[in-house]
């Protein structure tokens, strides 16, 4: 661990202000100087759907090079993007406070979801969102977009769709939260697994990083939260764009800590969605994950998956 700690970043505005975030709060905690280092990936270059890369790594498999090569000694990932297989040679000491994982609508003249006229044109990149979208039975047209948040924004300001799906978490961390005309309940649009988390990652060899990370920044409640997420999501054999949405809460019950997980499986066709929720502790996140995953194979999620696939 060099005297500087090389917090690698992508270069977009949203990933600078997270890793950006992160870095302060080791320097206010640690004392430790923090550097940013830029680093472009393969989902930053290319303009074509997410999907069309399978979903795994798109935006992570550079900095982690970069991470394994010595050039950085932290990557910070939004969580969603990692790939659920782990690599031997790095690990995840810190998952800090999740901020909120619920998606927003950003929507001309101030509009809901609701309140947007029949075969109004509504973007998004994700088909978990549009599969929501249309299980929902409002009758919009959707439509698939790439870019940062400014750029799907703007595309709302210049009349090129009447609203955008977008993560209230990016939103409040580069200061535009107050442009959301709707904060989606999860009741109609569960967020991606581990959506509004980040990773903090250190190579597997690198002790001394691991713990200064996990002591400052780990949060427990998180870690369990979207361990539980994850877990579902690998047993579905889903990647990061499938059309899954997952989410966990640790909740005080009568017997201590509670861990309920929700998740929803649906099919960018509008076929029905399958919704199902299970409960259990945060000290077997990851078995709630598989249990909950194994009933909705039994009813059939695999065909909907499948079908983005194709």
């Amino acid at each position: 661990m060099s005297e500087t700690l090389r917090v690698g970043t992508r270069a977009s505005t949203l990933a600078t202000a997270q890793s950006r975030q992160i870095a302060e709060r080791l320097e206010a905690a640690t004392g430790r100087r923090t550097e940013l280092v830029p680093v472009k990936t393969e989902g930053d270059l290319s303009r074509a759907p997410l999907t069309s890369f399978g979903g795994q790594g798109v935006f992570i498999s550079a900095l982690r090079d970069a991470l394994l090569d010595g050039t950085i000694d932290i990557a910070v990932h939004s969580l969603k993007d990692l790939p659920t297989t782990p690599d031997p040679r790095i690990a995840l000491p810190a998952i800090p406070v999740r901020e909120d994982p619920r998606d927003v609508l950003v929507a001309r003249d101030g509009l809901t979801l609701g309140e947007l006229p029949v075969g109004a044109v509504v973007g998004t990149g994700s088909p978990r969102r549009e599969a929501q979208l249309n299980a929902l039975g409002l009758g919009v047209t959707v439509t698939g977009i790439r870019g940062n948040v400014d750029t799907r924004i703007r595309k709302v300001r210049d009349g090129d769709v009447d609203g955008v799906v977008l993560a209230r978490a990016g939103m409040i961390r580069i200061g535009r939260a107050d442009e959301a005309t709707e904060v989606l309940d999860p009741l109609q649009m569960l967020p991606a697994p581990g959506q509004g988390a980040l990773a903090c990652e250190c190579r597997a060899d690198d002790p001394a990083t691991y713990a200064l990370l996990h002591e400052h920044l780990d949060d427990g409640a998180t870690r369990a939260a979207v361990t539980a997420e994850r877990s579902l999501l690998a047993h579905l054999e889903a990647g990061c764009s499938a059309p899954v949405g997952a989410l966990a809460d640790v909740a005080l019950g009568d017997d201590g800590d509670e861990l309920w997980l929700r998740a929803v499986v649906g099919a960018v066709s509008g076929a029905p969605t399958i919704r199902m929720s299970a409960t259990g502790t945060p000290g077997d996140a990851a078995g709630l994950g598989e249990r909950l995953a194994a009933e909705m194979l039994a009813e059939g999620a695999t065909s909907l998956i499948e079908e983005v696939a194709r």
